[in-house]
C-alpha cells in the first residue's frame, strides 16, 4: 500500500493528517479535553524542536559553507523571492479567498525549505546532494529566526508577536533547539540507533499539532466560511506559486553559471516549504482560533510540492537519448547509494516507472 501510494506521489504521512484533520472534525476536543490538547501540543512543539536542534551537525552546515554562491541563492530564493511572491499573492488572492487563507498563502512562503525530500529530490536528479544536505540544514536554521521575524513584519497583527509572544517563541521553538545542539555530542548516537522511534515521535507530535488546530477551528465554526470554490482556488495558486520559483530558480541557475549538479540543489532546496517546521511555527504564531486556516494552503502546497517535484526529478535522471542504460554509470543511482536508505527508496521509486 505505502509503495503503491509512492509510485503515485502521494505522501502517505500526508493522508494521515487529513485523517487527522476528519477526526477533528467528528470529536474536536472542547472544555477541558482542549485544554489538555493545548498543553500537550505545547511540549511536543518544544521536543520537536528540541530533536531537531540534536540531530543538526554543525560540522556538516560548516564543511558546506565553502559554496557560499549557491547557499546564499538558495537563501534568498527561501527567503526573498518566495515571500515577494506571497505578499503578491496575497493582495491578489485576499477578495477571492478571504483575508484568512491569503494570510495562509503568505505564511507558507515564509517558511525554511525541507531537509529530507529535498536531499532525496536532488539525489534521484543527480545533483550535488552533499550541497543539499548543507542547503536544506541551513534553511531550516536561519528559518527557525527569520520566519517569525518575517510574519511579524509581512502578517502584522494576525501573528503573534509582541514582548510576551516573542519571549513564548523562544522558548518554544529556539531554546529548545539550542539544547539539541548542545545535548548532541552526548545523545547522537542513542538518536541514530533509534530513528525509526523517533520518527513516530516527530510524526506523532505534528499530528497532535493539526488535531489541535482543526479541532479548535471546529469549535469555533472557522470551516463554515470555506467553500469548494475557494478550496479549488486556493488550490490554483499554491501550483502557481511552485512553478513559478521552480521556473525561476532553474533560470536563475543557468544564468549564474552553476555547474549541473550545483542547479539540480537550486531548484530542488530554493522550491520546497517545510510542512514539519511550519505547522507548529503556525501554532506558536497564530491565535488557535485561526491556525486552521493559516495552514491549510501549506497542507495543500505540501503535497503539490511532492508530486510535482517526483515527475521533475525523473526528468532530471532520465539519461540523454542515445545513451547507454547501464544502471552502474547513473549517476542519480551513484548519488542515491551515497544518500543513504531514503534516496535509495526515491530512486527505486523513480527507476521503477516506465
Amino acid at each position: 500500500m505505502r509503495s503503491a501510494l509512492g509510485r503515485a506521489g502521494v505522501d502517505p504521512y500526508l493522508l494521515a493528517i487529513l485523517s487527522t484533520v476528519g477526526v477533528a472534525a467528528l470529536l474536536p476536543a472542547r472544555g477541558g479535553a482542549a485544554h489538555a490538547v493545548s498543553v500537550a501540543t505545547q511540549v511536543a512543539i518544544g521536543l520537536l524542536f528540541f530533536l531537531y536542534g540534536a540531530r543538526l551537525s554543525p560540522r556538516a552546515a560548516l564543511d558546506g559553507a565553502r559554496q557560499w554562491r549557491l547557499h546564499l541563492t538558495i537563501l534568498l530564493a527561501t527567503f526573498a523571492l518566495f515571500p515577494l511572491l506571497g505578499v503578491a499573492a496575497q493582495a491578489l488572492t485576499t477578495p477571492l479567498l478571504g483575508a484568512s487563507l491569503a494570510k495562509g498563502v503568505l505564511f507558507l512562503t515564509l517558511l525554511p525549505s525541507t531537509v529530507q525530500s529535498s536531499i532525496a529530490f536532488t539525489s534521484i536528479a543527480g545533483g550535488n546532494v552533499a550541497a543539499a544536505v548543507c542547503a536544506a540544514s541551513f534553511s531550516s536554521l536561519i528559518g527557525i529566526v527569520l520566519t517569525p521575524l518575517l510574519a511579524a513584519w509581512l502578517i502584522g497583527g494576525s501573528a503573534r508577536i509582541d514582548g510576551g509572544s516573542a519571549v513564548t517563541l523562544v522558548l518554544q521553538l529556539l531554546l529548545p533547539f539550542l539544547l539539541g545542539q548542545l545535548a548532541r555530542r552526548w545523545i547522537a548516537g542513542w538518536i541514530s540507533r533509534h530513528k525509526p522511534a523517533l520518527t513516530l515521535v516527530d510524526r506523532g507530535s505534528i499530528l497532535l499539532v493539526v488535531y489541535g488546530a482543526f479541532s479548535e477551528g471546529v469549535v469555533n465554526g472557522v470551516w463554515s466560511a470555506l467553500s469548494v470554490v475557494r478550496l479549488c482556488l486556493l488550490l490554483g495558486v499554491c501550483v502557481a506559486l511552485l512553478f513559478a520559483v521552480l521556473g525561476i530558480t532553474t533560470f536563475a541557475g543557468k544564468r549564474l553559471g552553476f555547474a549541473r549538479a550545483d542547479r539540480i540543489v537550486l531548484t530542488f532546496c530554493g522550491s520546497k516549504k517545510s510542512l514539519a517546521s511550519g505547522l507548529p511555527m503556525a501554532a506558536v504564531l497564530f491565535p488557535a482560533s485561526a491556525v486552521s486556516l493559516a495552514v491549510l494552503p501549506l497542507m495543500l502546497f505540501h503535497q503539490i510540492q511532492l508530486m510535482a517535484c517526483t515527475v521533475v526529478a525523473r526528468r532530471m535522471a532520465a539519461p540523454p537519448r542515445g545513451a547507454g542504460n547501464c544502471a552502474t554509470s547513473h549517476p542519480a543511482r551513484e548519488q542515491a547509494e551515497r544518500a543513504g536508505p531514503s534516496a535509495r527508496r526515491w530512486f527505486s521509486r523513480s527507476s521503477s516507472r516506465p
